[in-house]
């Protein structure tokens, strides 16, 4: 199949707005729960009202609105995922401007570039050193006039008391369904990050046709939420704040994605989104508890085995083949009560769907947290598509690919086999970058991913690389490194790889290694306690673990696309070095530039 599509089921007006939401709930039912909040120093959880939410959105509208900012002014928002985020974007909205989402963790050269790309004459920010980071590169920043501080909100909310109700109304009035919502500047693997312009019809066709279509079953569950913890300045976890407050689930959010643990049994959430690293994690740290004897480590491969097995006999049931016999069905009832049950409680006990972006989450982890009852629906979407574009459904998850696509969404293969989409979501271009906007689509509208991937007969894509990342040997051999990157990574020593090769003579392998995973294998194998990544680098028995998983991943592709060689690095891939985007995606360029000593040795 070249080309499917899916036809809307919810269908924007050209007077919707993505404030809406916030009047119309807080007038059905001012008394629901509509999100939660958790104070930044820790402690207990309170309930936000869909009353309290409104009014909290309209005083800080009209605080803005008295500072001087007008429709269509960029207000930079520079936080960790918390409830004051949600409510600052609510606000900007309301008060007719755009956000510009910044990451907490951007360097002062990124921030820079953000602000003044944008123009933006305002900024939230969470903490003093956010501000400081802000002031440290406001002489480069003429427009910018005011920076606000998440304590002094309700300030800000107070110089608006002047501001009537019927102005407020008529500026969040004057918007409309094309306007612009926000710019959200793609991290990018290379180059400047670019400004993708999303509308408030992207946001809104994205929401709705997921809540009352692809993931309808998600927000009908009783006592619906989520707990947010990716970075809401990134498009994934954005559109699902969105599509929690549009489909009622009650939204709360986690500032930091190493303490997680501690959060989902306090927020106990029924559907969780994440990137496949997460879940790795997940299912690394169980096999390493499980590690600390002989016997429980038995059983956790028996248990991790079963699981696979059961989901995969669920597939062969729904194609009409014979599903899970009695014993099969008889083990996995065994461990659904000695471990599946124990997996399910450290992620709150309630959650019962997982959303998965951002990168290939690999059939082995699909198939074992769907066997272990947390079923995992993995999707694929860009920036440029407002993140919604294509998703598993809980009624139709086929493990290995990314889903159909969103009602409203279509899909062609192009001759090269490069993934275009249509539809409502994809946004209207490039801020301020009208040849980068060209050379994103196609005639007739079609937006260029830059992936590759097939249709299959039933319409489910599956996303095989990136365009400009495939590889070609100097024997002429085209090679997609996630494949194998994917592969790799799901192996508990293995925090970041990149598959390297373009016109050499073989594919090789940088590899970078997990810390915490590390001590506890150090532990297992008598090594010294202080020895790093580094002084283990050429470690017989850690390269000798290492090689089987090579080997394990090159049983994924052709003799002529294996891994001859690999090489341990000594230090991870990390955000603050450049290597890795705030999505986790490998900057090849500069990985390749960082690293060029070590590339080199592997063909020496």
């Amino acid at each position: 199949m070249r080309e499917f599509s899916i036809p809307a089921v919810a269908d924007v007006p050209a007077g919707a707005r993505l404030t809406d939401v916030v009047g119309r709930r807080a007038e059905q039912a001012p008394g629901a729960v509509m999100l939660r909040r958790r104070p930044a120093s820790g402690g207990e959880w309170s309930d936000v009202t869909a009353r309290q939410f409104r009014d909290q959105v309209r005083a800080l509208a009209k605080g803005m609105i008295a500072a001087g900012i007008a429709p269509g002014d960029r207000v930079g928002l520079m936080a960790r995922t918390c409830y004051e985020w949600t409510l600052a974007d609510y606000a900007i909205w309301a008060a007719g401007a755009v956000t510009v989402p910044v990451y907490e963790t951007s360097s002062a050269e990124q921030i820079e570039w953000i602000l003044s790309d944008s123009g933006c004459r305002a900024v939230f920010a969470e903490t003093e050193q956010h501000a400081a980071a802000i002031t440290q590169v406001r002489a480069a920043l003429p427009a910018l006039e005011h920076v606000w501080l998440f304590g002094a909100l309700g300030a800000l909310a107070g110089q608006g008391t002047e501001i009537t109700d019927e102005q407020l109304d008529r500026v969040m009035g004057a918007t409309s369904a094309d306007d612009l919502a926000t710019i959200i500047y793609t991290s990018g693997t290379t180059g400047r990050p670019k400004g993708c312009e999303l509308t408030h019809r992207n946001l809104l066709s994205g929401a709705r046709n997921a809540v009352q279509g692809a993931l309808s079953e998600l927000f009908e569950i009783p006592g619906t939420g989520t707990l947010l913890f990716l970075p809401l300045a990134h498009s994934f976890a954005r559109i699902i704040q969105v599509a929690c407050l549009e489909g009622g689930a009650v939204l709360s959010h986690w500032p930091d994605t190493a303490t997680i643990a501690a959060g989902l049994p306090e927020a106990a959430p029924t559907f969780l989104l994440a990137v496949p690293r997460v879940f790795e994690k997940v299912y690394n740290a169980a096999q390493q508890q499980a590690a600390s004897s002989p016997v429980k480590a038995r059983l956790f491969r028996a248990a991790a085995e079963t699981a696979i097995a059961y989901s995969r006999s669920l597939d062969r049931a729904l194609a009409g083949d014979a599903g899970a016999g009695p014993v099969l069905r008889a083990r996995h009832a065994l461990f659904d009560r000695l471990v599946y049950s124990r997996l399910r409680a450290a992620v709150g006990g309630k959650v019962q769907y997982s959303i998965s972006g951002g990168a290939p989450l690999g059939e082995r982890l699909g198939h074992f947290f769907r066997g272990a009852g947390l079923v995992v629906l993995e999707g694929y979407g860009l920036t440029e598509t407002s993140a919604a574009a294509f998703v598993n459904r809980p009624g139709r998850n086929k493990i290995g690919t990314v889903g159909l696509p969103l009602p409203g969404v279509s899909v062609r293969i192009a001759d090269d086999g490069e993934i275009l989409i249509a539809g409502p979501v994809v946004f209207r271009g490039y801020w301020r970058n009208e040849e980068a906007t060209a050379e994103a689509f196609e005639d007739g509208g079609w937006l260029r991913t830059g992936d590759i991937g097939n249709l299959d007969e039933e319409g489910f894509l599956r996303v095989t690389g990136r365009k400009k990342e495939l590889i070609v040997t100097a024997g002429g051999k085209n090679v997609a490194p996630a494949v194998l990157e994917d592969r790799l990574r799901a192996h508990p020593l293995i925090s970041q790889c990149m598959v390297v090769g373009d016109n050499r003579p073989f594919i090789g392998v940088l590899i970078t290694l997990d810390a915490e995973a590390l001590e506890f294998w150090k532990a297992q194998h008598g090594k010294p306690a202080a020895a790093t990544a580094a002084d283990l680098a050429a470690d017989p028995d850690l390269l000798a673990e290492l090689q089987a998983a090579v080997d394990d991943a090159n049983l994924a592709v052709s003799r002529a696309e294996s891994i001859r060689r690999f090489r341990v690095l000594g230090s991870d891939f990390t955000e603050a070095s450049g290597q890795l985007t705030p999505s986790l995606k490998v900057r090849r360029s500069v990985v390749a530039k960082d690293f060029a000593a070590e590339i080199d040795a592997l063909y020496a």
